[in-house]
C-alpha cells in the first residue's frame, strides 16, 4: 500500500456490530503508515504482534481491524480502527484504556473521535438530569443560564459564604466552588458547604430566587463519595467534579446514583493528544456530566472557533437517545463579552464568569448587570 489510499477489509464472517470505532490522527511517512496503523491497532488490546497473539479465539474475538487510512490536508493520516466492544469490558476506565491507553504516550498519535455502537449506551447513559431538568430546577426557560465561581483560594468559609449570598441576591443561576477549593485546613469542605448552602438558601428566601450552589468534590474516591453524601444531605443543588483529577470512572459512578446534577470541570484534561471535543464534549457527557466546562476562545486559553462549536454541539445533542447537557464556556470571560459569547453559542448555554465580577468590589451590582445582560441577549436571540 502506498499510504495514500483508503483500506477497508471485511472482518471475517461478522459485521462490525458490537465494535467500537476509534479515529486517530497519526504522523507518519506514507511508506510506513500501514505498519504504523497495524501497530496502533494491536497496542491498544493484545499488545503483541499478530504472530505472537496466535490463539484462535483471541484472533477471532479480540483483535480488531484497521478500517481506513486517509491522508489529512494538514499532514499525516486519519486512521480509523474498530475494536471489539467486549475489549472495553463496558467499564469507563477500560474504555479509555482501549481508546488511548498506551498510545497516549506516543507523540505521533492523537485521539480524534469515537463512534460507539448502540449497545455502548445501554451502560453509558449520559446525563441523568440534563439541560432540561436543570432549567426546570432553576425556573430558567428560553434563556442562557448564568454561573460564577467562589474564589480565591485562601478565603475562610464565612467569607466565601458572604460572597455566595451576594451572588445569589443578584440573581445568578449557579454558584460553584472554584475547582481549587478542597478540604483545606483553612477552609474545610464541610464548613464551606454548610455555610455557603445556608447563604444561598437565605438569599433565595429573601428574593424568591432559585439559585443553586455546587461544591467542588475532590480527593480519593472514598473522600469524594463522603463529600457527595454530605453535600446531598446539606441540600445543595448540584456538584462540581474534575473527572481527569478524580477519575472518569468516578464521574460515571456518581452519575449512576442519580441524586444530584454534575458539572464537569476540565482540570488536568489538557493533553494535546486527545481532541477537546472528544473528551469534554463526548466522553464527559457519556459518563454522566449534566454540564461540561471548557475554555472559550479568546480568554486565557487557545481553543479554536471550530473546536468550541463542535464541543458545544456534542453537548447540546440528543444523539444516541441521551439527554442534552449544557456547554459551559469559561476561562477568563469578561462581563463585556456576554453578547459576543451568547451570540456564538446561543441560549442553550451556561455562561460562566468568575473574576470579572470581583474586579471592582461592587459584586452585587456587577452581578445584576451580568444577569440582566444575559437575559436581554437571550431574549433577542430567541425572538
Amino acid at each position: 500500500m502506498d499510504g495514500h489510499s483508503v483500506t477497508r477489509t471485511g472482518r471475517k464472517d461478522e459485521s462490525m456490530t458490537g465494535c467500537i470505532v476509534f479515529h486517530y490522527h497519526v504522523l507518519s511517512d506514507p511508506g510506513d503508515i500501514a505498519a504504523r496503523a497495524e501497530a496502533l491497532l494491536l497496542e491498544q488490546t493484545v499488545e503483541l504482534s499478530r504472530a505472537a497473539a496466535s490463539d484462535d479465539w483471541v484472533r477471532d474475538n479480540i483483535i480488531g481491524e484497521v478500517l481506513s487510512i486517509e491522508p489529512r490536508a494538514g499532514g499525516g493520516f486519519a486512521v480509523a480502527i474498530a475494536q471489539a466492544l467486549r475489549t472495553t469490558a463496558l467499564d469507563p476506565a477500560q474504555f479509555l484504556n482501549v481508546a488511548f491507553g498506551n498510545s497516549s504516550l506516543q507523540p505521533d498519535v492523537k485521539l480524534a473521535g469515537v463512534e460507539p455502537p448502540d449497545e455502548f449506551f445501554k451502560t453509558f447513559r449520559g446525563p441523568r438530569f440534563g439541560a432540561d431538568a436543570l432549567r426546570e430546577k432553576l425556573g430558567a426557560h428560553r434563556r442562557a443560564l448564568t454561573a460564577t465561581a467562589l474564589k480565591p483560594m485562601g478565603l475562610p468559609a464565612a467569607k466565601l459564604a458572604a460572597l455566595a449570598h451576594a451572588f445569589a441576591v443578584a440573581g445568578i443561576d449557579v454558584i460553584k466552588d472554584d475547582h481549587g477549593l478542597a478540604d483545606h485546613d483553612f477552609c474545610s469542605f464541610e464548613q464551606r458547604v454548610e455555610l455557603c448552602q445556608c447563604a444561598v438558601a437565605k438569599a433565595n428566601a429573601e428574593t424568591g430566587g432559585r439559585t443553586i450552589y455546587a461544591p467542588n468534590l475532590i480527593g480519593s474516591p472514598a473522600s469524594v463519595h463522603r463529600q457527595f453524601a454530605f453535600a446531598r444531605e446539606a441540600g445543595v443543588g448540584a456538584v462540581l467534579l474534575s473527572p481527569m483529577l478524580v477519575g472518569p470512572g468516578l464521574l460515571h459512578e456518581l452519575a449512576g446514583a442519580a441524586a444530584l446534577p454534575i458539572i464537569a470541570h476540565p482540570a488536568f484534561g489538557g493533553s494535546e493528544w486527545i481532541a477537546p471535543e472528544v473528551l469534554f464534549g463526548d466522553i464527559f457527557k457519556w459518563f454522566g456530566a449534566d454540564a461540561s466546562i471548557f475554555p472559550h476562545l479568546g480568554g486565557r486559553f487557545s481553543y479554536s472557533r471550530e473546536t468550541c462549536l463542535s464541543l458545544a454541539a456534542r453537548l447540546n445533542s440528543s444523539a444516541h437517545g441521551l439527554k442534552p447537557a449544557f456547554p459551559v464556556p469559561a476561562g477568563g470571560i469578561k462581563t463585556s463579552r456576554v453578547r459576543e459569547v451568547l451570540s456564538f453559542y446561543g441560549v442553550d448555554t451556561i455562561l460562566l464568569v468568575g473574576g470579572s465580577l470581583l474586579e471592582s468590589g461592587e459584586v452585587i451590582q456587577r452581578t445584576r448587570d451580568f444577569v440582566a445582560e444575559a437575559a436581554r441577549v437571550s431574549k433577542e436571540l430567541a425572538s
